[in-house]
């Protein structure tokens, strides 16, 4: 189809574009861009408001979809679906499923397993080591070769320096990242909640700062040895902020990435929502002071992108005291509305750079297809609402699981419609061929 989306705030961070104009995508291509483009010859117009933003797909690099081994919890299908709602047309794949995406067989299944679900883009990062034990290393170029797009053990801090090193050394030639879950698991031991006065208070172990610094302090020195490329996930704290920004400044390969709960919740919700296990996960919301750090480093460009870490449990898992309940929370849903409301609506953070963000770096750091809606680009494009106000209720989500930290926020802003490889997966009837002059005229949310 030939789909003329007319009268949006098209922004692409790529090229610098930020203007109200039209988008045309022809197939699975974006054909052309600009104002006034012909109505001819065209199956079908969608006339928007000039206050709906029209951005590259969105693109998420740290997910767990859980298959294959824990369908229960997540199926590709269904992440598949939560991504979509959320206005993410590609997304990463950690590898630590049951069996762990660490040999050949493993990541030719799962990309088997992907395909199925195209027009969605599911991209397999493998691990660094076998069953993520940290011992024997994988194969980096034979994996490489055949689609795996970065090497984490995601959820393990790979506390052995010299394979950490090892690691380094094999992925320079290869051009990818490292994923690094920096955790020094003898500092973390049995915490489960971020080390300080509210744990003490709600008598729960404490997971010090340190257990996430000490090991990207290790890291940085690794690169600085071998120059192979590093990016630390899900960072949370003050220190950790610092010793990237240093290394940067250094022009060191060492890239980073947020998560919404980490940029706006603290260890004070678990106290005030009294022990909710949907607030436990690693590493631990943090102390204000180390959210404000994070919020300079976003504001800065120290922090490249923002990244969900989806990861679904069931409610059985997470109906067990907060010491024994699983870690993890899911994001893909709700991730948008929380960086509007909090970064957009707040002023302190431009349109812009929230898809860059969003969409465009995070597709830089993992060199994927994608963010850009420069033509001859795969048409992977997300009309956003940055006015829609909504209630977070996970019992809606199209994710199995509902271990959701924003359950019961207001929220403002929400992706309308998103198109993937030029196919309408979101909203305005998905897209059906039509008499262009019945298109509707989007001004409002679709229906959460």
């Amino acid at each position: 189809m030939r789909i003329l989306l007319k009268g949006g705030r098209v922004l692409d961070p790529a090229t610098g574009l930020d203007q109200v104009a039209d988008l045309l995508i022809n197939n699975s291509q974006i054909e052309a861009i600009g104002a006034n483009l012909p109505e001819t010859d065209v199956d079908r117009v969608v006339r928007l408001n000039p206050n709906l933003w029209v951005t590259p797909g969105l693109v998420d690099i740290h997910v767990h979809f859980r298959e294959p081994g824990q369908v229960h919890k997540e199926t590709l299908a269904t992440g598949a679906k939560a991504a979509v709602a959320g206005g993410f047309t590609s997304v990463c794949l950690m590898p630590n499923t049951q069996p762990t995406i660490d040999d050949l067989p493993s990541l030719e299944y799962l990309n088997l397993l992907a395909r199925q679900q195209r027009p969605v883009n599911l991209y397999p990062v493998a691990a660094i080591t076998k069953n993520i034990a940290g011992e024997t290393l994988t194969e980096f170029g034979i994996l490489q070769a055949h689609g795996a797009v970065a090497f984490t053990d995601d959820g393990h801090g790979l506390a052995n320096s010299v394979r950490m090193r090892r690691a380094l050394e094999l992925v320079r030639p290869l051009g990818v990242p490292i994923i690094c879950h920096a955790e020094d698991p003898n500092l973390s031991c049995d915490g489960c909640m971020n080390e300080g006065l509210t744990a003490t208070l709600l008598g729960l172990p404490g997971i010090p700062n340190e257990a996430e610094s000490v090991m990207i302090a290790r890291d940085i020195q690794l690169v600085r040895r071998t120059g192979g490329r590093v990016h630390f996930t899900h960072v949370s704290c003050k220190e950790s902020v610092d010793l990237i920004r240093q290394a940067k400044a250094e022009g060191l390969p060492v890239t980073m990435d947020v998560t919404p709960h980490h940029l706006t919740l603290t260890d004070r919700a678990v106290a005030d929502m009294g022990y909710d296990t949907n607030l436990k996960m690693n590493p631990p919301l943090r102390s204000e002071a180390d959210r404000q750090a994070l919020i300079a480093a976003l504001q800065d460009g120290t922090i490249d992108a923002i990244a969900t870490d989806h990861a679904p449990h069931t409610p059985d898992d997470k109906s067990v005291t907060f010491d024994v309940a699983p870690c993890g929370v899911i994001g893909l849903e709700t991730a948008l509305g929380v960086i509007l409301t909090h970064f957009y609506q707040t002023g302190l953070l431009s349109p812009l750079e929230i898809i860059r963000r969003m969409s465009t770096e995070p597709a830089r750091l993992m060199q994927l297809p994608a963010g850009t809606l420069a033509v001859g680009a795969a048409a992977d494009v997300t009309v956003i609402d940055p006015s829609a106000d909504w209630l977070v209720m996970p019992e809606l989500f199209e994710s199995k699981s509902r271990n959701c930290p924003f359950n019961g926020h207001m929220l403002k802003g929400k992706a309308t419609m998103v198109f993937a490889s030029g196919q309408c997966l979101l909203g305005a009837d998905r897209m059906q061929p039509s008499d262009p002059a019945s298109a509707p005229l989007l001004t409002s949310p679709m229906p959460a």
